[in-house]
């Protein structure tokens, strides 16, 4: 298995703990507000596991845990056997998906290989297509929830929001769908140069506007917040 990016340290994508980033190559989603649009189309240098083994080594005093995300991590065929190493190693592993291989998931539940699931909700399930792009197979995202809240393992759900593909309304309904999970986030959109639709062409929402939304639907679950 291979990657096709690398942070060496994060104070932030494992909650409470010291992490490295890696980031793999290829997505089965196109949303628009992706801000990994080289990572989509799986381009960019070629970071070998060995390297990543050999990197890790060095820097295990320092480092608690490995964050697995993308691209789409779960589509790469070796994912399985590289998250087993390390967990052999003694590291604790995140993985961010966007839930569309509830088989694989159900593997890493059922063999205790994940410490933390991050799992992106793209929009309602009515409005999937039209969000990333694809036709979904919406019933594998739906089991995916399902064996993330059933699980005894770490977790939350989050959704991207930009004005121009998800409504206030789509926000609530959502919430909704998700209600009486662990945790969820809002990130709002920010625009950059490697924005998949381009730079300046989607918005994000106003403080004020994310403010009343969380209003709204933070009761919903254990922990609610808002990213922007």
């Amino acid at each position: 298995m291979y990657f096709k990016g690398h942070q060496k340290s994060s104070f932030i994508d494992y909650p409470d703990k010291i992490s490295t980033v890696l980031f793999t190559g290829g997505c089965n989603f196109k949303c628009p507000y992706c801000h990994n649009s080289d990572l989509v189309y799986n381009k960019g240098e070629k970071i070998e596991a060995e390297y990543i083994f050999s990197f890790l080594e060095k820097r295990k005093k320092f480092i608690d845990a490995v964050c697995i995300s993308g691209g789409e991590a779960t589509l790469n065929k070796g994912l399985y056997d590289f998250v087993k190493e390390l967990k052999d190693k003694g590291f604790l592993v995140k993985l961010d998906t966007n839930g569309t291989n509830p088989r694989l998931l159900k593997s890493f539940i059922k063999d205790k290989l994940l410490d933390y699931i991050a799992m992106d909700i793209k929009a309602p399930f009515n409005k999937y297509n039209k969000v990333t792009g694809v036709m979904v197979e919406i019933n594998k995202i739906k089991e995916s929830i399902s064996l993330i809240r059933e699980s005894d393992i770490d977790y939350e759900f989050r959704t991207t929001v930009c004005k121009e593909l998800i409504t206030e309304d789509d926000i609530i309904n959502i919430a909704e769908e998700l209600k009486g999970s662990k945790r969820y986030i809002i990130q709002n959109f920010r625009d950059g140069d490697t924005i998949l639709a381009g730079k300046g062409r989607l918005t994000p929402y106003k403080k004020e506007e994310l403010k009343d939304i969380e209003r709204k639907i933070k009761d919903n679950f254990i922990e609610f917040k808002v990213r922007s």
